[in-house]
């Protein structure tokens, strides 16, 4: 196996899920010259990978011609393997000596870490990974804070998916408070650009001088390296929820609207708590005009107390 095409999401959360095949890939075929096609959010994820020697970014355009300079760009290779978790028509139009196409089935109600592993037919799911290269993990030495950290990512990437700020605020204040699980600990603030608003207000009423805001300051692969160095992490269902525990970070992903069951963070220091009753991803599409959070049911209390658990399970 010399040559192979590997065509990933452009979302970074559904890039990091299907990371463990990437991982498999380089494994399974030492030596092998891997080319990555993804969206420009996830791009930074497989600098470090290994077997890597190219990335291509997949802006997005107009009638979906971003395809098109997709194809033009791998179609005068010959692949030894087409590896397609888009199931584009990309993966057809070239020369491959074999193919692996992601597949929708259904309603069929599966983690997507386990539907991308179905693709090259791994059982177990492959886990997922971040590679973390050496100029990131120089970078969260220099800027995460000492000692025990909570880690908060407040904002998402859709105002629906949003936990209540205030109630971050309120977290933070009882878990590194007098006689809190994390007490005495900081609070190190995440989010991308544009998330500063969310962040000050999860920030409120906290001590100034045990709170970080990296808000807006740092590439995919520097929040993960910085997320490595948390002892919890709590947050919505966002890419940074994903990368913390991708990582390894004892993680507590929030959700409401969206599904659990498909994108609950996962590992054996992942959990999941919800508000109201269950969701369905067929639901996604009527509430992606929705600009208010849905997730006010998600009360403090049972947060903070599967906070805690986990502190105590996993925490460091």
């Amino acid at each position: 196996m010399d040559r192979i095409l590997f065509i990933t999401s452009t979302r970074i959360g559904d890039a990091v899920l299907s990371s463990g095949l990437l991982a498999h890939l380089a494994a399974e075929y030492p030596g092998a010259r891997i080319t990555v096609a993804c969206g420009p959010l996830a791009a930074p994820l497989f600098r470090a990978a290994p077997g890597v020697e190219r990335i291509i970014v997949m802006a997005k355009k107009r009638f979906s011609l971003h395809w098109l300079d997709l194809w033009r760009q791998v179609a005068g290779t010959r692949w030894d393997l087409v590896v397609d978790l888009r199931a584009s028509a990309t993966a057809m139009l070239v020369r491959a000596k074999a193919r692996r196409v992601k597949r929708t089935k259904g309603d069929a109600v599966r983690h997507k870490v386990a539907e991308a592993a179905e693709v090259l037919g791994l059982e177990p799911p492959a886990d997922p990974v971040v590679w973390l290269d050496a100029a990131a993990q120089a970078e969260a030495a220099a800027l995460m804070p000492e000692g025990r950290a909570l880690a908060i990512a407040p904002a998402a990437a859709a105002p629906f998916k949003e936990w209540p700020r205030d109630r971050f605020a309120a977290l933070a204040a009882a878990l590194t408070g007098p006689g809190g699980a994390l007490e005495g600990g900081h609070v190190v603030i995440f989010g991308g650009p544009g998330d500063e608003a969310a962040a000050r207000e999860a920030a409120a009423g906290l001590d100034p001088e045990r709170v970080t805001d990296l808000t807006g300051k740092l590439g995919i692969l520097e929040s993960a390296a910085c997320l490595a160095r948390a002892s919890v992490f709590v947050g919505n269902d966002s890419g940074l929820m994903h990368l913390a525990a991708a990582v390894g970070t004892p993680t507590l992903g929030l959700f409401g609207p969206t599904d659990e069951r498909l994108y609950g963070p996962w590992g054996p220091k992942a959990r999941a708590i919800r508000a109201g009753g269950p969701a369905h991803e067929r639901d996604r599409a009527k509430l992606r005009f929705a600009t208010e959070s849905l997730m006010g049911d998600l009360q403090l209390d049972p947060v903070l107390d599967a906070a805690r658990t986990l502190i105590e399970e996993h925490g460091r």
